[in-house]
Formats: structure tokens, sequence, C-alpha cells
């Protein structure tokens, strides 16, 4: 049974820092693309940053580059999302995804989602 589990969220000032985690469980992580997906009330769901298996590639959304960073550790089977110079309009609950291909979770998002984790962002 694939279990993504994410935790880091939490109320943070404009122009602070957080660091979101999503521990999986239940799937080959070495071998797996990860991502993170955001959805803002009375928004669609909207794709944030996905990683390669390898990690060894990367995709942003263009209103998160240079702000936030997604990497894993393969030893600890988590992704991360480091995310700096929070803005309010970041405010949405995060959501961690998984695929074989970090291709497919760029276009459409991938088969597996996790529960998602609040992130508030105060002007």
């Amino acid at each position: 049974q694939v279990q993504l589990v994410e935790s880091g969220g939490g109320l943070v000032q404009a122009g602070g820092s957080l660091r979101l985690s999503c521990a999986a469980s239940g799937l080959p992580f070495r071998t797996r693309a990860m991502g993170w997906f955001r959805q803002a009330p009375g928004k669609e769901r909207a794709f944030v940053a996905a990683i390669s298996w390898s990690g060894g590639t990367t995709d942003y959304a263009d209103s998160v580059k240079g702000r936030f960073t997604i990497y894993k550790d393969n030893a600890k089977n988590t992704v991360y999302l480091q995310m700096n110079s929070l803005k309010p309009e970041d405010t949405a609950a995060y959501y961690c995804n998984t695929d074989d291909s970090r291709a497919s979770i760029t276009k459409t998002g991938g088969r597996y989602w996790g529960q998602g984790t609040q992130v508030t962002v105060s002007s």
C-alpha cells in the first residue's frame, strides 16, 4: 500500500521560510519521480515542483522558480520542498505526488497523492 505523508506546514510571515517533507512508503522510492502540488481555496490544484527518480532533474512552476527547491533523500525515502521568500499568494494546501515519470507529474500529476499540509503566509 502506497503512503505519502506530508509534514512541515504552518503559519509564517511573508519573507519567511518553511521546509515541507513527504515520507513515502510502499513503493520503490529510489526509482520514483516525486512532485509537489498546491491548492488554494476556490482554486484548482496546481503544479509546484517535480524531481526525477535520480534527483538529477527538476521542474518548477514559474511562480516559485528561484524561491523553492525540491530535493529527495533516497536513504530516508523522503522528498522535501524548501520554500524561501514566501509570499501571501503561496498560501495553500500542499500535496505530495509520485509517478514513474517526472514528465507525467509535471503535466497531469501522478497516481498517488498525500493528504496535504497547510501553508499559510501572512502579510
